[in-house]
């Protein structure tokens, strides 16, 4: 869905995954600079958002997420995955519970797959599924906004800051009063530098959650009974993911940064060396400069000097092998 924010002076749209949004408006670094002052907004509408009501809502969730939510306190914030039979990622939630209604939102273009997935495992449990992607809008406010939140409005508050599930109809007139906003790219820089993956990005069809430290953020290791408990059980007892991710200060003399799938080889190796991972994500960061996620070999030494393709790059570990 197109927002009616890529309207606004300056406004870039962005491509691929995050089309429907702005990518920037004008200025990255005072975007980024204003998020991590705490002040602004992101506009995130371009995410789906999918509820749960009914009384057996969360009880019913606790069996096919990663997370423990059958006990969720109204206004508590968690993130979740939901895994394939072997184990891998396959969907990321990011959820709250209002007292009535469990309110998520997802990467785009995944609503489909999650809604149909959810309708068919819904049984006689008493819950009611459905996508209010057109009628809600995601609006990330950074942490540490004073920003008022109009009454009535979900709010999800975590450590990076709240997202507001809003009246899509009430989108422009918020960001006008609490803005200025920021663009995507923005928002991914600080992604980045706190090491959070995203789906798409950060995974593939392979990816499990022990090479992303999702353990104990989205995975809850004292409960069972969910699609792949197994492969996550038997990782963590008894033995070690093949990947790890790792974050990288990119050399800040190349022009272009190593996009999403850009080779990652040992430097002493030089570009010709065998492949030992990729990039998942690469940013500009206001203050570290060019940096980036990438999954590598869990064997890959902690100190050895990468390159990203043709662009030098340290790493520092996220994962540890």
């Amino acid at each position: 869905m197109k927002s009616p924010l890529l309207s606004l002076p300056g406004a870039v749209p962005a491509e691929g995954r995050d089309e429907g949004v702005a990518a920037h408006y004008g200025d990255l670094f005072r975007e980024q600079r204003t998020l991590a002052d705490g002040s602004g907004l992101v506009d995130l509408s371009h995410r789906p958002v999918v509820t749960v009501t009914g009384s057996d809502r969360l009880a019913w969730l606790h069996l096919l997420i990663t997370q423990h939510v059958s006990e969720l306190a109204p206004g508590q914030a968690t993130e979740a995955l939901i895994l394939t039979g072997n184990g891998h990622i396959e969907h990321a939630l990011y959820l709250v519970d209002d007292g009535e209604t469990v309110w998520m939102h997802a990467e785009p273009g995944t609503q489909g797959d999650l809604v149909a997935y959810l309708e068919s495992m819904k049984f006689f449990y008493r819950v009611e599924v459905a996508d209010r992607t057109e009628d809600f809008a995601v609006v990330h406010l950074p942490a540490g906004s004073i920003a008022e939140v109009p009454d009535g409005v979900t709010v999800r508050e975590t450590a990076y800051g709240r997202d507001l599930f809003l009246p899509r109809a009430d989108l422009a007139e918020y960001a006008a009063a609490h803005g200025p906003v920021a663009g995507i790219l923005a928002y991914e820089a600080l992604r980045v530098e706190a090491h959070r993956p995203r789906l798409g990005f950060e995974t593939d069809h392979r990816t499990i959650p022990h090479e992303l430290g999702l353990i104990g953020t989205a995975v809850h290791l004292q409960k069972g009974c969910y699609r792949g408990q197994e492969t996550v059980a038997r990782v963590q007892n008894l033995g070690k993911p093949p990947r790890r991710l790792v974050f990288l200060h990119l050399d800040g003399s190349e022009v272009v940064l190593p996009g999403h799938g850009t080779p990652v080889r040992l430097a002493a190796d030089g570009a010709e060396g065998r492949q030992l991972g990729f990039i998942t994500t690469s940013a500009r960061h206001h203050e570290l400069g060019p940096i980036a996620l990438a999954l590598v070999k869990r064997n890959v030494a902690v100190d050895a000097e990468l390159l990203a393709g043709d662009t030098a790059a340290a790493q520092e570990t996220v994962v540890e092998p």
